[in-house]
């Protein structure tokens, strides 16, 4: 009787098993649009050679995919703006090999765009340079768009450099942090 029993029992525990099985599958799957959004954000980063609280924070709306086209969010909190801003400048390494639109740069403050009145990339020395029509108050969270952009032909990580100028007859630069940019074939 026994031996009937322990058949019995061993006979319930594959649907157990396949109802765990099954979980575990179901969750992964559900999971899975969710990594793959990720991956056009920064994630952790170890190693770097930047400080954490020198890290920024950065969004590429379309993944970025080598060759592809792109729009980056570059954010500053408003605990690393300890100074009004009269400009940004960011600055890149020479062998990013992709390419920008001065036209189509904005600066959000707060979440509302702010006027520019002027821009400039400036090709040989791998800087660009923004100018909004009135300083942003110091302690505001700004994210800088970068639409139109052209990723480099292959994949690599790079470091955004982001420093202000504050307004004044003296303009006090500083630098604020870095964006460690991935462009990476995957997606």
């Amino acid at each position: 009787m026994r031996h009937l029993l322990g058949r019995i029992s061993a006979w319930r525990k594959p649907p157990q098993r396949l109802l765990c099985a099954l979980a575990v599958t179901s969750s992964l799957l559900a999971s899975l649009p969710a990594i793959s959004w990720a991956e056009s954000n920064p994630g952790l980063t170890l190693f770097s050679g930047v400080k954490g609280d020198n890290q920024l924070s950065y969004r590429l709306d379309f993944g970025g995919q080598p060759n592809g086209w792109d729009r980056y969010r570059l954010r500053v909190s408003h605990k690393k703006l300890k100074i009004a801003v009269a400009h940004f400048v960011i600055s890149y390494p020479e062998y990013y090999k992709g390419t920008f639109d001065p036209k189509n740069m904005e600066i959000h403050v707060k979440g509302k765009k702010v006027p520019l009145s002027d821009v400039k990339w400036d090709k040989e020395n791998h800087v660009i340079e923004i100018y909004p029509q009135e300083a942003v108050p110091a302690g505001s969270d700004v994210e800088i768009i970068l639409s139109n952009v052209k990723n480099p032909n292959f994949g690599g990580v790079f470091y955004f450099n982001c420093s202000v100028q504050s307004p004044g007859d003296v303009p006090l630069s500083r630098y604020i942090g870095t964006w460690i940019i991935s462009i990476s074939n995957q997606g």
